[in-house]
């Protein structure tokens, strides 16, 4: 085993950059180039092979907006259903149609394929350009199937800072108490990308460290591109478990 991944527990997929919202905190930027997508029998197959060497709790595939490449989503669920990695999840913005009978598809394919814990992004920044109406509707639509669902907002500065955009946001939140979703923790906005195009009077000179960075020397997430590009390799061009084993900290820079 490769000693730089002996705690590795978790896989995740970013199944696209392409994305249904232009939100102005996002750290991606404008998502201007973003036709790639993760291929479902490729993530499904390092899914398997990942999952059967190591012991993996999660797997989440999020985006940009993981639900455009439904496809690609169950297959990777459905492969982690099979191994009973315990947490399936997927975080999404819940805006991928409006069409009442793809939404509630989507939503029973999703249960079907044992997704368990579904994170929605909403929030002042997501709803600036995303209907909160067709939001709902999936949110209606996957309780109805069963699928545990959290609120997971975005916050400027802190979830307790009083600006104008997190008092939006916990009007947003409010507006889902009939549906009784519980909501998250969520994410503090880290200055990257759009956040720091748009949202830079709110950060100090001194910014945080990312707390999405991964320690190189102790990987316990592996981590997949939509150009399949992981741990210094790429997985449309060698094989998971030989990316894994070559792997080394110089080698991802």
């Amino acid at each position: 085993m490769n000693q730089y991944l002996k705690n590795l527990n978790k896989i995740e997929f970013v199944v696209t950059c392409a994305c249904t919202g232009q939100c102005k905190h996002c750290s991606e930027g404008d998502h201007t180039s973003c036709g790639e997508r993760i291929d479902p029998q490729i993530a499904s197959d390092a899914v398997r092979k990942i999952g059967s060497a190591y012991d993996i709790k999660t797997v989440m595939a999020f985006g940009g907006e993981p639900l455009l490449y439904p496809d690609a989503v169950y297959a990777i669920m459905t492969t982690a259903t099979e191994l009973n990695i315990p947490k399936r999840q997927v975080i999404t913005n819940g805006y991928f149609s409006k069409n009442t009978d793809k939404i509630r598809a989507v939503a029973e394919q999703l249960a079907a394929c044992g997704v368990n814990d579904l994170l929605l992004s909403v929030d002042a920044f997501h709803q600036e350009t995303i209907p909160l109406d067709v939001v709902k509707k999936f949110a209606a639509e996957a309780t109805k199937c069963g699928i545990t669902i959290r609120l997971q907002p975005a916050w400027l500065v802190s979830a307790t800072n009083d600006n104008p955009y997190n008092k939006k946001t916990r009007e947003i939140l409010g507006s889902f108490a009939d549906l009784g979703l519980s909501v998250g923790e969520g994410n503090v906005i880290f200055p990257e990308g759009n956040a720091l195009k748009y949202l830079a009077e709110y950060f100090t000179d001194e910014f945080p460290e990312n707390p999405y960075a991964e320690d190189p020397c102790d990987v316990r997430c592996v981590s997949f591109s939509p150009n399949g590009d992981v741990l210094g390799g790429n997985v449309y061009e060698r094989d998971i478990m030989e990316i894994i084993k070559d792997y080394a900290p110089e080698k991802a820079i």
